[in-house]
Protein backbone atom coordinates (compact mmCIF):
# COMPACT_ATOMS: atom_id res chain seq x y z
CA UNK A 1 0.00 0.00 0.00
CA UNK A 2 2.83 2.99 1.00
CA UNK A 3 4.57 1.70 -2.69
CA UNK A 4 1.23 2.86 -4.45
CA UNK A 5 1.03 5.78 -2.61
CA UNK A 6 5.30 7.07 -3.39
CA UNK A 7 4.19 5.84 -7.39
CA UNK A 8 1.37 8.06 -7.38
CA UNK A 9 2.43 10.84 -5.77
CA UNK A 10 5.10 11.17 -7.93
CA UNK A 11 2.73 10.81 -11.26
CA UNK A 12 0.94 13.87 -9.18
CA UNK A 13 4.41 15.51 -8.86
CA UNK A 14 4.84 14.61 -12.86
CA UNK A 15 1.68 15.82 -14.09
CA UNK A 16 2.05 19.19 -12.33
CA UNK A 17 5.87 19.87 -13.63
CA UNK A 18 3.99 19.17 -17.36
CA UNK A 19 1.20 21.51 -16.19
CA UNK A 20 3.61 24.50 -15.01
CA UNK A 21 5.81 23.78 -18.05
CA UNK A 22 2.94 24.25 -20.33
CA UNK A 23 1.98 27.64 -18.72
CA UNK A 24 5.28 29.07 -19.59
CA UNK A 25 7.73 30.82 -17.50
CA UNK A 26 10.26 33.59 -17.20
CA UNK A 27 13.10 31.59 -19.23
CA UNK A 28 13.44 31.77 -22.94
CA UNK A 29 11.80 29.30 -24.92
CA UNK A 30 14.16 26.54 -25.96
CA UNK A 31 16.62 26.94 -23.30
CA UNK A 32 16.84 23.53 -22.14
CA UNK A 33 16.62 21.76 -25.08
CA UNK A 34 19.03 19.39 -25.15
CA UNK A 35 22.59 20.14 -27.00
CA UNK A 36 23.86 17.01 -29.31
CA UNK A 37 27.92 16.78 -29.81
CA UNK A 38 28.81 14.21 -32.40
CA UNK A 39 32.56 13.05 -31.75
CA UNK A 40 33.58 10.53 -34.15
CA UNK A 41 36.86 8.39 -33.52
CA UNK A 42 38.05 6.16 -36.59
CA UNK A 43 41.82 4.77 -37.90
CA UNK A 44 43.55 7.46 -34.97
CA UNK A 45 41.82 10.42 -35.87
CA UNK A 46 39.17 12.41 -33.89
CA UNK A 47 36.24 14.73 -35.49
CA UNK A 48 35.27 17.51 -34.50
CA UNK A 49 38.99 19.42 -34.07
CA UNK A 50 38.04 22.16 -32.17
CA UNK A 51 34.82 23.36 -33.07
CA UNK A 52 33.38 26.09 -30.98
CA UNK A 53 29.37 25.18 -29.68
CA UNK A 54 27.39 27.26 -27.85
CA UNK A 55 25.51 26.77 -24.82
CA UNK A 56 24.06 27.78 -22.23
CA UNK A 57 24.68 27.61 -18.44
CA UNK A 58 22.95 24.78 -17.23
CA UNK A 59 21.71 23.77 -20.98
CA UNK A 60 21.61 19.72 -20.70
CA UNK A 61 24.72 18.78 -23.50
CA UNK A 62 25.17 14.90 -24.89
CA UNK A 63 28.53 13.84 -25.47
CA UNK A 64 27.72 11.22 -28.56
CA UNK A 65 31.07 9.08 -29.12
CA UNK A 66 31.15 6.78 -31.75
CA UNK A 67 34.64 4.73 -32.08
CA UNK A 68 36.26 2.26 -33.46
CA UNK A 69 38.86 1.64 -30.66
CA UNK A 70 38.99 2.50 -26.77
CA UNK A 71 39.61 5.74 -25.43
CA UNK A 72 38.71 8.53 -23.13
CA UNK A 73 37.48 12.37 -23.34
CA UNK A 74 38.53 14.69 -20.67
CA UNK A 75 36.09 17.50 -20.05
CA UNK A 76 37.79 20.73 -18.23
CA UNK A 77 35.10 21.98 -16.06
CA UNK A 78 35.26 22.67 -12.82
CA UNK A 79 35.52 19.99 -11.48
CA UNK A 80 37.34 18.37 -14.39
CA UNK A 81 35.60 15.44 -15.66
CA UNK A 82 37.11 12.56 -17.66
CA UNK A 83 34.81 10.03 -19.87
CA UNK A 84 36.42 6.76 -20.96
CA UNK A 85 34.41 4.76 -23.90
CA UNK A 86 34.76 1.73 -26.05
CA UNK A 87 34.47 0.58 -29.04
CA UNK A 88 31.13 1.66 -30.53
CA UNK A 89 28.58 4.23 -29.52
CA UNK A 90 27.91 5.93 -26.32
CA UNK A 91 26.77 8.88 -24.99
CA UNK A 92 27.90 11.19 -21.83
CA UNK A 93 25.44 13.89 -20.60
CA UNK A 94 27.36 16.26 -18.86
CA UNK A 95 26.23 20.26 -17.65
CA UNK A 96 28.26 23.23 -16.86
CA UNK A 97 27.25 25.78 -14.73
CA UNK A 98 29.49 28.67 -14.93
CA UNK A 99 30.26 30.64 -18.61
CA UNK A 100 33.11 30.06 -20.38
CA UNK A 101 34.82 28.44 -22.61
CA UNK A 102 35.06 24.72 -21.73
CA UNK A 103 37.43 22.37 -23.64
CA UNK A 104 37.22 18.87 -24.17
CA UNK A 105 40.06 16.80 -25.13
CA UNK A 106 41.40 13.94 -26.19
CA UNK A 107 44.91 12.44 -24.71
CA UNK A 108 45.70 9.51 -27.59
CA UNK A 109 45.23 11.65 -30.05
CA UNK A 110 46.37 14.36 -28.33
CA UNK A 111 43.74 17.29 -29.61
CA UNK A 112 40.98 19.96 -28.56
CA UNK A 113 37.68 17.92 -29.79
CA UNK A 114 35.28 20.40 -29.26
CA UNK A 115 35.21 24.06 -27.13
CA UNK A 116 32.04 24.78 -25.69
CA UNK A 117 31.58 28.47 -25.56
CA UNK A 118 28.83 28.54 -22.37
CA UNK A 119 27.03 31.70 -21.97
Amino acid sequence: MQRLRVIGAALAGIMLLGTAAACGSDEKAGSEEKVVVDITVEDGAITPKGDRVKVSAGQPIDLVVTADTAGSLHVHSDPEQEFPYESGTQTFPITIDRPGVIEVESHDPAQIVVQLEVR
